[in-house]
């Protein structure tokens, strides 16, 4: 996930605010990535960093080993000269799937799916996230169903960003 952040007195950017790329867009993808790998990753494998202070990452890639013997990487940015680029890419045995803006799917969005067999492109109409995020969140309070990711997600999601900061060599936010 790229998205340009170029304001340099932006919280995003102090340490002392657990600020950094992997804390503000890396949480995302790093989730996302949980969610396709379909559990936890076995080990960061790799991880570099563009800072934009002494501590505080402006851009962080990380690489990792994901059960069942898959690999998998994110990149998360707040100021690079790349384009701003929101998506996924799983790719397996049988093809490939690609997903333009998971996050915000209900701005311009596309999944696609390529096999030897066939290629379609498919897009899925809805509100935004926020608004199912809200919707659950109600349903959850007057007692429905529970809620899909829980602190014990948001614990999990933490370790993983803890051990990108690890690999990359930067100190862990809260420290």
């Amino acid at each position: 996930m790229i998205l340009p952040i170029p304001l340099r007195g932006d919280i995003r950017y102090r340490f002392d605010l657990a600020g950094g790329a992997t804390m503000d867009m890396g949480c995302y993808t790093i989730n996302l990535l949980r969610f396709l790998a379909g559990g936890e990753p076995l080990e960061v494998t790799g991880a570099r960093a563009k800072l934009s202070s002494p501590r505080v990452d402006r851009y962080m890639q990380a690489d990792f080993r994901l059960p069942g013997g898959a690999t998998g990487r994110i990149t998360a940015s707040l100021f690079s000269a790349a384009l701003p680029r929101v998506s996924a890419r799983v790719t397996g045995e049988r093809g490939e799937l690609r997903v333009l803006n998971p996050i915000a799917p209900h701005l311009y969005h596309r999944l696609s799916v390529r096999t030897q067999e066939e290629r379609r492109t498919e897009k899925v109409p809805g509100d935004a996230s926020y608004t199912h995020q809200l919707r659950a969140f109600a349903e959850h309070l007057r007692g429905g169903r529970p809620m899909a990711t829980d602190a014990r997600d948001g614990v999990a999601n933490m370790r993983v960003i803890d051990a990108v900061y690890d690999a990359a060599g930067l100190p862990r936010r809260g420290t």
